[in-house]
């Protein structure tokens, strides 16, 4: 019955060509302009690592006061005096200050052309921290960080440009006249957003491409490509810059649980008391502790017109529906003999049912490719104005978004068609008969 309901149900449909592409063109565009938001908001809200998203915690610490203060939040990075004093407590179970710099990539080939590649500095626990893959090596060792060696982890990308991919882990790269022996060569990673640092740069921007060490950084002298906040002239020279209250090292703590995180807390506020009864500070103590989720909403790093987009496009598919249920309604009261006609032969209401529903399913099945066509138009030519570019690019027309705008093309044209279907169940045949 199921088959022989489709084949009463296309022929339905082209015996009324343009009422059947008008209920099809008002579900495919509600669908495509609904699925396309939510493909945009998806990826932009996406747990970069949901692993140990909720073990893995930015730290801040007001060190400028309220007068500084946007709503009583200190400032994203802290002081180089906070974060080396965090680091020598070593109170959570792993812990990294790190800090953007700007470096240039001189390849070893005259012919080669120097390219700037996004760098951060880091402490080796960073990569057991963050996750990071490789492909070729290793990161390097606490020993490097405490002797300030120049090494380097590379990305796939900067050694497929450097050595055509082959493992180059221990050669050397030249960066802006320093030589770094390569320690690891990463896989791909590119989370997204950059949890690590969404407020340096845009959260959906280019991927880190090289690694080096903090304390190697620090000693040439390395200044931050990042945000820098004084509330005092930090004064001449970079010991005057190391020992003023200039903040610029972003600071991760890895905590495992709950517990560990309160207690690290309590060990902040500690920390930053204590440093107002030796005068350092003169306010009360004011720290922030937030996991990764809670880092990304702070920053509002899902873009406003992602939301807004979402909601207006779910009224253009809702006023769709109802287009489409007047369509449906009109179409199927039309068929009010024909219906008439197989009760009197004995056909049930749940029969009716069931054929105007597959109906409805077709229906839908052909809004839903209709969709598709425009959700392909509308990721290449419509979402790049719309959206950052950065933010453009990693929405594509997966498996997944197309499976979904099918199933929801289907399941909103029957939604559509419930009541125009109740309706026509409703028919009584003896008044056709009797108007035959």
């Amino acid at each position: 019955m199921f088959l022989y309901y489709i084949r009463l149900g296309l022929r339905s449909l082209r015996r009324n060509p343009v009422l059947t592409i008008l209920m099809m063109l008002s579900i495919g565009f509600g669908v495509a302009a609904s699925i396309t938001s939510y493909a945009v908001l998806r990826v932009t809200s996406t747990n970069p690592i949901p692993q140990k998203s909720s073990q893995l915690f930015a730290v801040q610490i007001d060190n400028t006061g309220p007068k500084y203060n946007f709503h009583g939040e200190p400032f994203d990075s802290l002081s180089y005096i906070d974060a080396m004093a965090l680091l020598d407590a070593g109170k959570a179970q792993r812990q990294t200050a790190l800090y953007p710099v700007e470096v240039s990539v001189i390849p070893d080939d005259p012919s080669g052309i120097p390219f700037n590649a996004r760098t951060y500095a880091v402490y080796s626990t960073a990569f057991e921290m963050f996750e990071i893959p490789f492909i070729y090596g290793h990161g390097w060792s606490t020993r490097e960080d405490q002797d300030r060696i120049p090494v380097v982890v590379i990305s796939r990308s900067v050694n497929d440009k450097l050595f055509k991919g082959e493992n180059s882990v221990g050669r050397t790269i030249h960066l802006d006249g320093h030589s770094y022996a390569i320690a690891g060569v990463m896989d791909t990673w590119d989370p997204e957003p950059l949890y690590v640092d969404p407020s340096n740069s845009s959260s959906f921007g280019n991927p880190i491409e090289l690694f080096i060490p903090f304390t190697h950084a620090v000693n040439i002298k390395l200044p931050s490509g990042g945000n820098v906040n004084c509330a005092k002239d930090p004064g001449n020279g970079w010991e005057a810059w190391l020992s003023s209250e200039c903040t610029w090292v972003l600071y991760f703590a890895e905590l495992p649980n709950e517990v560990a995180a309160r207690r690290y807390h309590e060990f902040l506020f500690n920390y930053a008391a204590d440093q107002q009864r030796s005068g350092r500070f003169d306010w009360p103590a004011n720290v922030r502790l937030r996991n990764v989720e809670e880092w990304l909403a702070y920053h509002q790093v899902v873009p406003p017109e992602a939301k807004l987009s979402l909601m207006v496009s779910l009224g253009i598919l809702i006023s769709c529906i109802v287009n489409t249920a007047g369509l449906l309604l009109a179409k199927f009261i039309r068929r009010s003999p024909e219906i008439g006609l197989r009760r009197a032969l004995g056909a049930s209401r749940r029969s009716v049912h069931e054929q105007f529903l597959i109906e409805a399913m077709t229906v839908g099945l052909g809004g839903g490719i209709f969709g598709l066509l425009l959700i392909l138009g509308i990721i290449k030519f419509v979402v790049g104005l719309v959206f950052d570019p950065s933010i453009a690019r990693l929405v594509h027309a997966t498996s997944g978004i197309i499976s979904i705008t099918l199933l929801v093309a289907i399941l909103a044209t029957v939604f559509a068609a419930l009541y125009p279907v109740w309706r026509a169940a409703r028919v009584e045949p003896t008044v056709h008969l009797k108007l035959g």
